[in-house]
C-alpha cells in the first residue's frame, strides 16, 4: 500500500469545490457517468483496431444505491486503470488546472459545471461524498488497484483482488447530501442528464412476463441510440413522432414538421428540431430545446447557440464542439458557437423553402401555427430575412395566401395611389374591423389579415426595404384617403355649413380623444367613421412589444379621428335640424354607432346606448 498527497498546493481544494458548485451539486452524477461512458467507448475503439486483445462484449454502466451503508456505486466494464494510471490521472493530471481554476473563477464558479472544464470532473464527487473509493482493473491484465481519499489532499493507493475489468466508484454520501441515497432522486438525475447516453445504464431490476415465464431483468433507464444519432434515410415519419413523444411525454399533440440537422464540417453537429403548434405567447414556449454533448445532457437554455427566434421550437441539438463546462459569457464569445447558430438558421430556412415548394397547400394549412416564429426570425436574423422572401406568406381575410412578390403583382393595378405608392391594406381583427374590410373589398382591394403581436415591427421593416411600398390598416382612415386617387368628391354642404357642423360636433364629443374631420364621400358611405392614424397606432404597438423608436409611446393615450361624411343624409339632417336637443341626441347616437363598429363602445357607454336605442323604438 502506498499513500501520499495529491499534487495540489491549495490545502482546502475540496471545501472550495463544494462551496463554489454547491448550487449545482447534482452534476456529480453526470460527470461520473460521463467518465464511465468514456472508459467504455475507449475500450470499444481499442478492441475494434486490435490494440486491446479482449472481448468487448455488451458492457453496461450500473448505478447502485446501498442506503443502509450510505454508499452510492457507479460501476463500468470499460477500459479500467492500472495502479500507475490511477497515480497519473487521478492524483496528478486531474489537478493540473486547479490553481488556475481557483484564481480565475473563485468569484464566478457557480456557472454550471465549470469545474469539469479543468479536468476536475471526477472530484465533483466530493460535493456529495465525504469519502470516495475507486476499485479498478485495467484491460491490460495487471493487478487491480484500490484508491481512497477522504476529501483532504491525503490519499491511499494499493493493490486489490478485483477480478472483473472496469472501474467501480464508491461514494460515501455525506450527511448533508443523503437525498442522493433515494431511488427517486437518482432516477430523476439519470433521466435528466443521461437519458440518451450511448452505453446502456442499469438502475435496479424489474419483473417481466407472467407465471412460469416470469423473470427478473435489468432496468435500463436510457436509450443508447436516439433518433438524432441515426441517418435521416433510416428513419420514418413515425420514428420522428415517436422520438418527439420520448422527449416530451406530456405533449399530446404531434409536431407540425421536423428538421434533421447533420453536419461534420467545419464543426460537428447533429440534432432534430420540431415545429410545435404555437400560441401567441412566445415566452411560454421557450427552453424546450435540449442541448447535448456526445449524448450527455448539458442544458435546455440554448440562447446564444440556437438563434433566438428558434428557441420557441422543440427538439435536440448535440455537438462535441460546444464546450460542456463553461460559462454563458464564454459561450457567447466562442467562434464555433456563432457558426453553429448561423448553420441552424440556414438549415431551417432551406427546410421551410423545400416544404413550401414541395406542398404549398400543406404549408399554407400550417401557416397560423408557425407564423410567429418566422415573423420573429425576419426581425431578428438578417440571414433568415434574406431567405424568407421565398416562403413567407401574407394571408388575406378571404383565406388566400400570397408571397410578397405575388401580393405586389395582385395589388398594383388597383392599389397604387396617385403618387405611385403601392398601398397594402391589412386588418388585425377580421370581426372588429369588418365594416372597414367591406368598404375596401367593394373597391376590389386585397385586404391582408395580419394579427400577430409583432406585426407592426414587421411591416415597418418591409416598408424600409421595399421602395414605394406602404402598409395601412383598413381602419386607419376612410378608404378613399388610404389609397388616394386623382379624383376628388364634391361636398353637398357649403363651406359655412361644414364649419358650423364641425364646431357643433366638437362641442359635444371629448376633444382629448377625438379629432373631427369632414370628408366628402359617397352618399352611401357611413355618416360617422372612427379611424386611428396609422403612424400613431403603429408606434404605440411597437413600443408595447419592444422597440419602435418612440420613447413613452406605449403609455400614450388613445387618439382617434372622427370622420363625418358631408354627403350623408345625416350630415344634411344635422344642418337643417333646429332643435339642439334632438341634434345632440343624433350626434351621440351616430358617435356610439361608429364606436360600436370599432369595438370601442364598452361599459357604461354601451349600457346607455342600448337603453337609448330601445327607447327610440317606441
Amino acid at each position: 500500500m502506498t499513500s501520499g498527497k495529491i499534487n495540489v498546493t491549495v490545502e482546502n481544494i475540496f471545501p472550495l469545490i463544494k462551496k463554489f458548485l454547491y448550487s449545482d451539486h447534482e452534476i456529480f452524477l453526470r460527470e461520473l457517468i460521463s467518465n464511465a461512458t468514456d472508459a467504455t467507448l475507449k475500450l470499444k475503439h481499442l478492441t475494434s483496431i486490435g490494440e486491446a486483445k479482449v472481448e468487448y462484449g455488451n458492457p453496461i454502466i450500473e448505478v447502485r444505491i446501498d442506503k443502509e451503508n450510505k454508499k452510492l456505486h457507479i460501476i463500468d466494464q470499460g477500459i479500467g486503470m492500472t495502479k500507475e494510471e490511477v497515480e497519473k490521472y487521478i492524483n496528478q493530471v486531474a489537478f493540473s488546472g486547479a490553481e488556475e481554476f481557483l484564481e480565475k473563477y473563485k468569484d464566478t464558479a457557480k456557472d454550471a459545471g465549470i469545474i469539469g472544464h479543468f479536468g476536475l470532473g471526477f472530484y465533483s464527487a466530493f460535493m456529495v461524498a465525504d469519502k470516495v473509493e475507486i476499485f479498478t482493473k485495467s484491460y491490460k491484465g495487471e493487478p487491480a488497484a484500490h484508491w481512497t481519499c477522504d476529501g483532504s489532499p491525503e490519499y491511499s493507493l494499493e493493490e486489490t483482488e478485483k477480478t472483473d475489468r472496469g472501474t467501480e466508484i464508491v461514494l460515501h454520501i455525506a450527511e448533508d447530501s443523503t437525498e442522493f441515497l433515494e431511488d427517486y432522486k437518482i432516477r430523476e438525475l439519470l433521466t435528466k442528464y443521461n437519458k440518451f447516453m450511448p452505453v446502456p445504464i442499469k438502475f435496479g431490476t424489474h419483473e417481466e412476463g407472467e407465471g412460469d415465464d416470469k423473470k427478473t431483468v435489468d432496468t435500463i433507464i436510457n436509450n443508447p441510440a436516439p433518433a438524432w444519432t441515426k441517418q435521416p434515410a433510416d428513419l420514418t415519419e413515425e420514428d420522428y413522432k415517436n422520438f418527439y413523444r420520448e422527449l416530451y411525454p406530456m405533449q399530446f399533440e404531434d409536431p407540425l414538421f421536423h428538421i434533421h440537422l447533420n453536419v461534420d464540417y467545419p464543426f460537428n453537429l447533429t440534432g432534430i428540431l420540431y415545429f410545435p403548434k404555437l400560441n401567441a405567447d412566445m415566452q411560454i414556449q421557450k427552453d424546450k430545446i435540449q442541448l447535448y454533448q456526445n449524448q450527455v445532457f448539458v442544458t435546455d437554455n440554448v440562447e446564444g447557440i440556437v438563434p433566438d427566434f428558434l428557441t420557441m421550437l422543440k427538439g435536440v441539438i448535440d455537438s462535441p464542439d460546444i464546450p460542456l463546462n463553461v460559462s454563458r459569457s464564454y459561450l457567447q464569445a466562442d467562434g464555433n458557437v456563432k457558426k453553429i447558430s448561423n448553420y441552424i438558421t440556414r438549415k431551417v430556412a432551406d427546410k421551410l423553402k423545400s416544404l413550401f415548394n414541395d406542398n404549398r397547400a400543406d404549408f399554407e394549412s400550417k401557416w397560423n401555427d408557425i407564423k410567429i416564429v418566422l415573423e420573429y426570425g425576419m426581425l431578428s436574423e438578417d440571414k433568415f430575412y434574406d431567405k424568407a422572401g421565398a416562403f413567407m406568406l401574407y394571408p388575406t381575410v378571404d383565406g388566400k395566401y400570397y408571397t410578397l412578390e405575388e401580393l405586389k403583382e395582385a395589388s398594383k393595378e388597383l392599389q397604387t395611389d396617385k403618387d405611385g405608392n403601392l398601398v397594402i391594406l391589412y386588418a388585425s381583427n377580421k370581426d372588429l374591423q369588418d365594416s372597414y374590410i367591406v368598404a375596401a373589398k367593394e373597391k376590389g382591394y386585397q385586404v391582408l389579415l395580419l394579427d400577430s403581436p409583432i406585426v407592426s415591427h414587421l411591416i415597418q421593416k418591409l416598408e424600409s426595404d421595399n421602395e414605394k411600398l406602404t402598409f395601412a390598416r383598413v381602419d386607419a382612415d376612410h378608404i378613399n384617403n388610404l389609397i388616394k386617387k386623382e379624383e376628388n368628391q364634391i361636398s353637398k354642404l357649403s363651406e359655412d355649413e361644414q364649419k358650423n357642423l364641425q364646431t357643433f360636433v366638437e362641442n359635444i364629443i371629448p376633444k382629448e380623444k377625438y379629432t373631427v374631420k369632414l370628408e366628402a364621400m359617397d352618399s352611401t358611405a357611413e355618416p360617422f367613421i372612427i379611424t386611428q392614424p396609422e403612424f400613431m397606432r403603429r408606434m404605440k404597438e411597437m413600443s408595447q412589444t419592444g422597440g419602435g423608436g418612440m420613447f413613452g409611446m406605449g403609455n400614450f393615450p388613445e387618439m382617434y379621428n372622427l370622420i363625418i361624411n358631408t354627403n350623408s343624409d345625416l350630415a344634411s339632417d344635422l344642418i337643417s335640424e333646429n332643435n339642439e336637443e334632438v341634434k345632440n341626441e343624433k350626434i351621440k347616437q351616430a358617435l356610439d354607432l361608429a364606436k360600436l363598429s370599432q369595438g370601442l363602445l364598452k361599459g357604461e357607454e354601451l349600457t346607455a346606448f342600448v337603453k337609448r336605442s330601445f327607447k327610440n323604438l317606441k
